[in-house]
């Protein structure tokens, strides 16, 4: 259970800048400057310096859950406001049994990564992109949302309350994971009465077990991931356990994982279990178009602006499973993936190998992308939110 640290709380509240001379940008700026200093010393225990770390094994880190320090919250009344929300120590979540989210998967989550710098600072990227999608997400579910202000705010105090657990430069990232979620209690069928937004985070690796190395996909015939006026365009919690059936036999047989189809007429690209998929053939890179089934992921926006920026044709579209197999070059992407290269592709009894390596397209975009995540590369777009 998540038990309220009044101590902390307090603290945040205090620092909130109250003057009315400042324009919201200021106050927002101020805000974080000052609740930046502090909370690194209201969350720090004394067992340690500014500049160490958790003790984590970080050569070794994989894509699993390692409880950091702290986790936000924030509460919706009945009126649909968000009161203020406030950071506690990791622990269990309270819930009633008839709560909508266990009953009725009322919910959705978000994914980021914080990532370290060689001086210390801590980057995020494009959260606003996050807070947008999340907010879509909710109208579909019938759920109030944060404002795009409070998400930001809530996910900085995450991450800044849990530095200690960002790796170190090129060791891994810190995983922030917002929920929002139906936690009051219901019966009927019908939105919950409460609602919850919670932050937890953790140091992770690699998504996938092969590291950096190709990924090796299955085309599923079988199972649809979405249909048309379903949810798949939304981060919905109920989009992700009818993939796991397909998902495990796909790597008792040696894949890395599931592309699924659309489900109409089982021709057209949708995504990968988790990310999307891109192909390349030539100078053109193509992705399926996001039209209801297919999550638009912040990792595939980025990848599609930079992309462009460099000279690549980017086509948002149908794509026909002939192309799929006739392409130079396939990789995925996504906020847990980042840019993932395939290196073959199984469809029924047909095997097709592709372009990887240092020369590969999708290393040049991974390279830049990550170059700006990590502050190696200047952002130019506005997509960093950086804090000490």
């Amino acid at each position: 259970m998540i038990r309220t640290n009044s101590g902390l709380r307090s603290l945040v509240q205090s620092l909130r800048p109250m003057t009315s001379s400042l324009s919201k940008l200021e106050a927002y700026s101020c805000y974080t400057s000052q609740a930046a200093s502090a909370l690194q010393q209201a969350t720090k225990p004394n067992s340690y310096r500014e500049d160490e770390y958790a003790k984590v094994d970080w050569d070794n880190l994989g894509f699993g859950i390692t409880p950091a320090d702290f986790v936000y919250t924030m509460k919706c009344s009945i009126d649909g406001k968000f009161e203020q929300g406030e950071l506690a120590p990791y622990g269990n979540v309270e819930l009633s049994p008839s709560a909508a989210v266990l009953n009725y998967g009322q919910g959705l989550y978000e994914g980021t990564k914080a990532y370290r710098t060689d001086d210390g600072r801590l980057l995020l990227f494009r959260l606003d992109r996050n807070a947008a999608r999340m907010k879509m997400g909710a109208d579909r579910l019938c759920m109030p949302c944060p404002s795009i202000y409070q998400f930001v705010d809530a996910v900085k105090q995450t991450a800044l309350a849990n530095k200690r657990w960002t790796p170190p430069p090129g060791k891994g990232t810190l995983y922030i994971r917002p929920l929002l979620m139906g936690s009051g209690p219901i019966l009927g069928l019908a939105p919950a009465p409460e609602y919850t937004f919670l932050i937890y985070a953790s140091p992770v690796g690699n998504y996938f077990k092969e590291g950096l190395k190709p990924l090796s996909i299955y085309v599923e015939e079988e199972f649809h991931r979405a249909t048309r006026g379903g949810a798949g365009g939304i981060k919905s919690i109920t989009n992700y356990a009818p993939v796991l059936k397909a998902m495990a036999r796909a790597k008792s047989r040696g894949f890395s994982d599931v592309l699924y189809l659309d489900s109409a007429n089982k021709k057209n690209l949708e995504e990968v279990s988790s990310c999307n998929i891109f192909l390349v053939k030539g100078n053109v890179i193509s992705t399926p178009a996001t039209n209801g089934t297919i999550l638009p992921g912040v990792t595939r926006r980025s990848i599609i602006e930079i992309a462009r920026d460099h000279g690549y044709q980017v086509e948002e579209r149908a794509i026909p499973l002939d192309e799929l197999m006739d392409a130079d070059e396939v990789f995925c992407t996504g906020t847990a993936v980042g840019v993932a290269p395939v290196g073959t592709i199984t469809y029924q009894d047909r095997r097709v190998e592709y372009r990887v390596g240092e020369e590969s397209v999708s290393r040049e975009l991974y390279s830049i992308l990550e170059g700006m995540k990590t502050g190696v590369i200047e952002d130019k777009k506005g997509w960093i939110t950086e804090i000490q």
